[in-house]
């Protein structure tokens, strides 16, 4: 039994051990960011597909990322307008990316802030986490903690208890939108419909 309270979970994120939680799209399984291979490992997950940093903030985001001072204002609006919310943005890596998240391209990473107060809550007490949907590599995301522990029963996962109240994610993966220096280039078309 791998159920734990928000206190014990988050702990155990700063430990450095995985840990899954709510989102407003799917649960997550999530990591610090230099223990990404944790991640990799237990979804069975090809190195090609890179993790997202997810945070409680957007101003918890922008050191991982780089680019000009245009950059940042077309980012901050986008984010403005889309974050808390299921979008994912693919951005320049800064050098604070550990290689681990995006192994076979680390000159990138996608960032996320979603709109769910027990994510928010948990993100807050742990830094940014590297996440992603729970469940193998290839199969659809896990909706409940039963499905989580039955795959993952190394994972810590949130009691139902600490749950409550919480509104169940949409069960659809985030929009994923790649900044390619010029626009914005859809790489996954998820809960969000964009209008740049």
């Amino acid at each position: 039994m791998t159920q734990v309270f928000l206190r014990d979970l988050i702990a155990s994120a700063r430990a450095g051990f995985l840990v899954s939680f709510p989102t407003d799209t799917v649960p997550a399984l999530a990591v610090l960011p230099e223990k990404a291979g944790l991640i990799f490992a237990a979804k069975q997950r090809s190195q090609d597909k890179p993790l997202i940093l997810m945070a409680a903030c957007a101003e918890d985001l922008w050191s991982y990322v780089q680019g000009g001072e245009n950059d940042y204002q077309i980012w901050q609006e986008v984010a403005r307008k889309y974050w808390p919310g299921a979008l994912t943005l693919v951005l320049p890596a800064s050098d604070r990316i550990p290689q681990e998240m995006n192994p076979t391209d680390p000159t990138t990473i996608g960032i996320r802030v979603p709109d769910s107060a027990i994510a928010q809550t948990i993100l807050a007490q742990t830094g940014p986490l590297a996440t992603t949907s729970a469940n193998f590599s290839g199969q659809p995301p896990l909706q409940s903690l039963t499905e989580i522990e039955a795959q993952f029963p190394e994972v810590m996962t949130l009691a139902a208890t600490e749950c409550q109240g919480e509104i169940r994610g949409i069960g659809v993966p985030s929009t994923v939108a790649k900044w390619t220096g010029m626009n914005w280039q859809i790489l996954r078309q998820g809960a969000v419909k964009l209008d740049f």
